[in-house]
């Protein structure tokens, strides 16, 4: 059966993610959920969250919140996730059941329920050695057992499709390519009052360069640093960090102390007060941050699609990227590419941006452009068609 404009559905979610998670997860989830429910108004939208959310809330006439009943479920809400959950589809008469995160339920191929999953990346295939070896054996066998058992894949990027087949063997035409789009609020122009407004509230410098993403050794915000210190003498402009970690964090910091720079980096998760706003927690801050900026640096050696590149590009901030893995789907020809091993290429990226203005504005309106082509009604028309093609 084809599904049209017409044709109603239930469509259940695995809502984790978009009620918990702060970061990629949760804003792809939640971004798609919102374009679906508004381009796709016919259809009533099930989201079946573990437990309660005081992070984030997801509002909409065909949007309904499913969150578990009964001592056992309330009590083992992973079970309930995983695996019980599926008697809440048959009871909610669920027709597909879409995996927002490389999950979905056992039990729900047998159930006659249709499921699609998303798979963002196999970085911990890549890279077992950055996780806990426990958890790179959990997060293989719940994404192969998606991969196997899901009606259909969707991978985020082209790079993500080839490593699903190549460390899966997962055939190729599973698989379909929906570029995801990202928040709208940063399509909007912020007003120059609205800026200074976020300036003050987070004690921002006038001019800065931005970083945004999980402080880890793959996104590489080392190379950044020692970029700065190369530009040291002539370039006093401080990079801002939104972001956290652990021991890699330790790591930047002690490089940063060692080579006299900690004027020209800025982490903003440092001061408690920055990172309790509600308004930085859930990103609201965010576009007014990024039109704030000279540019975006996003040096990572390895990403599912690079969520941070797109924001950027719709605010119409230049965009330091890697020239590896997924980076130039994000990018397109909207930003200027580097080696991530190379601090140097860093360094003279940022001074082009910084002092070419028309390679600055050429770039900005590149990835104006680009950016059109992720636009959420484009993203959830992709969706709707992985769905149409397993009801």
């Amino acid at each position: 059966m084809r599904v049209d404009y017409f044709c109603f559905m239930n469509i259940g979610f695995d809502a984790k993610r978009a009620f918990h998670n702060g970061t990629g997860l949760g804003h792809y989830s939640r971004s798609l959920i919102h374009a679906l429910a508004e381009n796709y108004p016919q259809h009533q939208y099930w989201l079946f969250n573990p437990r309660p959310s005081h992070s984030f809330s997801i509002k909409g006439e065909n949007i309904h919140e499913i969150l578990p009943s009964g001592l056992i479920n309330k009590t083992f809400s992973s079970l309930w996730r995983s695996r019980n959950v599926v008697k809440d589809l048959k009871q909610k008469n669920i027709n597909l059941y879409h995996g927002l995160s490389h999950e979905i339920p056992v039990g729900i191929a047998a159930s006659g329920i249709k499921s699609v999953v998303t798979i963002h990346d196999l970085i911990h295939e890549r890279y077992p050695e950055q996780y806990n070896p426990i958890d790179v054996k959990i997060y293989s066998k719940k994404i192969r057992y998606a991969c196997l058992h899901a009606d259909r894949i969707i991978a985020i990027s082209m790079q993500t499709k080839k490593d699903i087949v190549d460390f899966y063997k997962i055939p190729e035409d599973k698989i379909t390519v929906c570029y995801q789009s990202c928040n709208p609020i940063f399509a909007k122009t912020i007003s120059e009052e609205a800026k200074q407004i976020i300036k003050k509230r987070y004690n921002l410098p006038d001019h800065f360069f931005l970083y945004v993403g999980s402080l880890i050794e793959r996104k590489n915000l080392l190379n950044i640093c020692k970029a700065i210190k190369i530009l040291k003498d002539d370039l006093k402009i401080p990079l801002v960090v939104i972001g956290d970690g652990k021991k890699y964090k330790d790591e930047v910091k002690k490089y940063i102390l060692q080579n006299g720079i900690q004027q020209q980096v800025i982490f903003l998760s440092d001061d408690p007060e920055i990172a309790s706003l509600p308004s930085y927690r859930s990103a609201a801050d965010f576009p007014a941050i990024y039109q704030s900026a000279i540019a975006m640096i996003y040096p990572s050696y390895f990403e599912g699609f690079g969520i941070p590149v797109l924001e950027a590009l719709w605010s119409r901030l230049p965009v330091i990227t890697s020239n590896v893995s997924c980076l130039p789907e994000a990018g397109g020809p909207g930003a200027y590419y580097i080696n991530p091993a190379s601090p140097e290429e860093i360094a003279v990226g940022m001074k082009r941006i910084l002092y070419e203005n028309d390679f600055g504005k050429e770039i900005k309106e590149k990835g104006w452009q680009y950016a059109q082509n992720f636009m959420p009604q484009k993203h959830a028309e992709s969706v709707m068609q992985v769905y149409d093609s397993v009801i």
